[in-house]
């Protein structure tokens, strides 16, 4: 989406409420489809808080928290890159906090901290969707590699998403230029830029659009294309070989909420066995670790996938990655709504 979508979602929990109940406005950028269910789940174990939800995706969501930096709305940030969540620890504008079983947290999956300002969720990563029916029509062979992307077959027929918008486009670029250094990092987008049909502002779209058969070949994350292929979509679900970048979905704390102790509480909440039972119906790797059951059509070696991130870095470098990015690449960007 690229228009703020504000939604009050009313659950069967919050009959109980009354005129008693204390309101969280909760920002975030998970799927849209996730937020009636989270905010079920939650509210089964604590009906007297209510969730108010602004949703967007995670550059719209980052830059806007960013722009009331002075005048905080959000009290909490359930499920935002914790990349971006660096962004706002560096300006000063997270309350740590030590949810309550912290310490089942694996520590690459948590602020460094102590108190973390941050806790992560789950973790989402980078795939390729391949339509492989659209792919027969065009007489494509399907790509096993990040390298085979720039190959001229695949000319004018791949989508990714923009950076600057998405969460799952800056793990992307970010990964690139981990993976493979600054200058070559930024040749490969130059070679992959010559076959994007168009960025999307979306993370999940690319996958979409190849699901549906717009295009033969979308690279998004893990979950949709899993999503797509148990919808009946006739996509292939690719790792690169190389290895594929990710990102953690992760919670924090607003400093300056006007309601900390409910905000604590959704962050205890944000980390326990029910709310990663929830966060495992579409991802494979949890926050917790040893609670993770196997989701259908991602592969058992996703996690061994994920490339040694380094988070502080893409934090630091966002600014600059984006600037660069947007600069060589923006041309082909869909337009925004």
């Amino acid at each position: 989406m690229t228009k703020m979508l504000a939604l009050a979602l009313a659950t069967s929990a919050l009959c109980a409420f009354g005129a008693k109940a204390e309101e969280l406005t909760v920002y975030t950028a998970l799927e849209a489809e996730f937020l009636e269910r989270y905010a079920a789940a939650f509210n089964a174990d604590h009906p007297e808080i209510r969730i108010n939800w602004v949703r967007d995706s995670t550059g719209v969501i980052t830059a806007k928290l960013l722009a009331e930096k002075n005048n905080p709305q959000a009290d909490v940030v359930w499920g935002l890159a914790a990349t971006s969540l660096l962004v706002l620890k560096a300006e000063g504008m997270l309350e740590p906090y030590a949810a309550k079983g912290l310490q089942t947290v694996d520590a690459r999956y948590r602020d460094a901290d102590n108190p973390p300002s941050w806790v992560g969720m789950d973790a989402w990563a980078a795939t390729i969707c391949f339509n492989t029916v659209e792919g027969a029509k065009l007489g494509l062979t399907a790509p096993t590699s990040w390298a085979d992307l720039t190959r001229p077959e695949y000319t004018g027929h791949i989508v990714m998403p923009n950076p600057a918008s998405s969460g799952t486009g800056f793990l992307d670029v970010s990964s690139w230029l981990q993976m493979m250094g600054n200058d070559a990092g930024w040749a490969y987008m130059d070679a992959l830029h010559n076959n994007i049909a168009a960025y999307t502002h979306s993370g999940s779209k690319p996958c979409k659009m190849a699901a549906a058969g717009e295009v033969p070949i979308g690279i998004s994350f893990e979950f949709r294309a899993a999503k797509s292929k148990a919808d009946g979509a006739p996509i292939d679900i690719i790792i690169p070989t190389e290895g594929i970048g990710w990102d953690l979905e992760a919670s924090a704390i607003v400093a300056g909420t006007d309601a900390p102790e409910a905000a604590q509480t959704l962050i205890d909440w944000s980390i326990t066995p029910a709310a990663m039972a929830q966060y495992n119906e579409g991802y494979a790797v949890l926050a917790v670790p040893g609670l993770a059951k196997p989701v259908k059509y991602l592969p058992d070696t996703l996690e061994a996938s994920l490339i040694k991130n380094d988070f502080e870095w893409a934090a630091n470098n966002r600014e600059a990655i984006l600037k660069e990015w947007s600069t060589r690449y923006d041309g082909k960007s869909e337009a925004r709504n």
